[in-house]
């Protein structure tokens, strides 16, 4: 399983994604679920990937293998004249890496499915999100829909609805991921650190701070554990429910 939020804010774009993939308890792994395409000064494009494990690096490498080798490059990522064509290319890739497998004779497309998020600014443009279906259709993000999230969604969910604010800093927003991506895998064990962070900022058109939050990270261990006991106070502050006598 896996757990991936797209977000975003006046400032900019916010990416974060775990990097657990597992088939059985037994057999658990560690892959990178976001890739960044990066021109200076023209363009920056951030992709989210959840779902089958093969079909999301496929994408990825005919997506990489396509902007190198091409002489035509308006059809990659690094040549598209937009955000939304961009999209579309995202979202015609995956629709062939499926429609590979089902043509190899694979009974079960349900098994190969993925779902992906892309954001990013081209120059001429601004920074845009979208989620991207395996059926290839996609939707964009707007003032309504804010953020978009992939995998694993229930458990972190909450927070993000309660708390987000398209106002706030790129370290309120660290925060926010970061007890969004705890909650998610206090709750299921399939969604594990380390979580892998992009910070787009609006009009830069270069990649912003990119890092790694492993789980002993001293700042995350101290979110985890202030937002833990934060839960408690406030439920202990919470008025006691009179039971009806016998």
């Amino acid at each position: 399983m896996t757990y991936c939020v797209g977000m975003m804010l006046r400032r900019g774009l916010v990416f974060m994604s775990d990097t657990r993939t597992n088939a059985g308890l037994d057999n658990i792994s560690t892959f990178k679920k976001m890739t960044t395409w990066a021109a200076q000064g023209d363009r920056v494009i951030t992709l989210l990937s959840s779902g089958n494990l093969a079909t999301t690096q496929a994408v990825v490498s005919l997506l990489d293998e396509r902007t190198k080798a091409h002489d035509d490059r308006v059809s990659t990522l690094l040549g598209v004249p937009s955000m939304f064509q961009a999209a579309r290319l995202v979202a015609d890739t995956l629709r062939e890496v499926i429609a590979t497998h089902r043509q190899a004779g694979q009974e079960a497309d349900s098994a190969f499915r993925a779902t992906l998020i892309l954001g990013g600014q081209i120059a001429g443009g601004a920074p845009r999100l979208f989620l991207i279906y395996p059926e290839g259709n996609f939707i964009e993000a707007s003032a309504d829909t804010p953020f978009f999230q992939i995998g694993e969604t229930k458990y972190g969910r909450p927070i993000l609805v309660r708390a987000y604010d398209r106002d706030m800093s790129f370290a309120s927003a660290m925060k926010l991921l970061l007890v969004s991506f705890d909650s998610t895998l206090k709750a299921n064990l399939t969604v594990g650190a380390p979580f892998d962070y992009h910070f787009y900022e609006a009009d830069t058109l270069c990649a912003g701070p990119q890092g790694r939050i492993e789980l002993d990270d001293p700042y995350f261990r101290d979110i985890a554990d202030r937002w833990g006991e934060a839960l408690k106070e406030a439920l202990d502050g919470l008025p006691d429910f009179d039971l009806p006598p016998v």
